[in-house]
């Protein structure tokens, strides 16, 4: 297959183009300098119109598009959170816009969004649950909402609503493990709200899956089946890399210090990967414990 990916130079979008190279499939990455997976093909782009590329998408099978700014970027300020929804909802469009110019389509849409989808609070969530209020879920909803276009034309659109992704490299997880490394780790305010998360190597094998599935459309949970509260993720990461678990950080000091970007990692609701399992893909990390051992040890 061709594949066209819009992010794929970032740390997602490199571990997919990795895969999908090994498997002998040609993948060409829209990017506007950055340097892309050896293998891969890169195309350039200004991530806001088709101009200079739109005409590839005549040759692609598939287009995925995981382009957006990190959320991990302190502090929030206005200025921040606009780029948060422009790198995310331009390119979209574009992508949308280069399918419908397009005399021959592909056949596959995978749009990427994030788990926060369904608010930060309430009862263990799946994909029927309805968008939240909050700014990241919202955020969302405009991420999905840039590319829902080309499924009047026929594509088949499949939507990724990730966890976080655990790897050794890249990611949050080193960023996650450096207070308990530190011999100060512990819960991140009351600990019981959820912390969702999946294996990279399960947040790829997902995305293969779908693409392969022939039957597979609309969204889809990317995340552990195993729910996993911040105290309990906490606790067993420190057990893995055998360090000690016993400072709570309150939440108020993290709200004071992150301001509204402390809402990643003192809420959190739970979520499962219904339409996931039912379309039968099965996990290779189901719990933390396994999936923390394989990235540490």
């Amino acid at each position: 297959m061709k594949v066209l990916i819009a992010g794929g130079s970032g740390f997602l979008g490199s571990a997919l183009t990795k895969s999908l190279l090994l498997d002998g499939h040609k993948v060409f990455i829209l990017t506007r300098g950055s340097s892309v997976p050896e293998g891969a093909q890169a195309v350039t782009w200004d991530a806001k119109t088709t101009s200079g590329w739109g005409g590839l998408v005549n040759e692609m099978d598939v287009v995925i598009h995981l382009a957006g700014r990190t959320l991990a970027s302190w502090p929030w300020t206005a200025s921040t959170k606009r780029d948060f929804h422009d790198s995310r909802i331009f390119p979209g469009l574009a992508l949308a816009q280069a399918v419908l110019e397009a005399t021959q389509r592909p056949g596959i849409f995978i749009q990427a969004s994030g788990i926060n989808h369904y608010g930060l609070s309430g009862d263990i969530a799946d994909e029927s649950t309805p968008p939240g209020d909050g700014f990241l879920a919202q955020l969302t909803v405009q991420w999905e909402g840039a590319t829902k276009s080309v499924e009047e034309l026929g594509l088949r659109r499949v939507v990724i609503r990730s966890a976080v992704v655990l790897a050794k490299d890249g990611g949050l997880l080193s960023l996650m493990a450096l207070p308990i490394k530190l011999f100060v780790g512990g819960p991140l305010g009351s600990g019981k709200h959820a912390m969702p998360w999946i294996h990279i190597n399960d947040w790829v094998g997902g995305v293969r899956h779908l693409m392969e599935n022939e039957n597979a459309r609309g969204a889809y949970n990317l995340i552990a089946p195993t729910p996993t509260s911040n105290a309990e993720f906490n606790r067993t990461l420190a057990s893995v890399i055998h360090r000690p678990y016993w400072f709570s950080t309150p939440a108020f000091l993290l709200r004071t210090f992150l301001g509204e970007m402390s809402v990643l990692i003192v809420e959190g609701r739970f979520a499962q990967p219904k339409r996931l399992i039912q379309s039968g893909y099965r996990f290779q990390f189901e719990g933390a414990r396994e999936a923390l051992s394989d990235l540490f040890n």
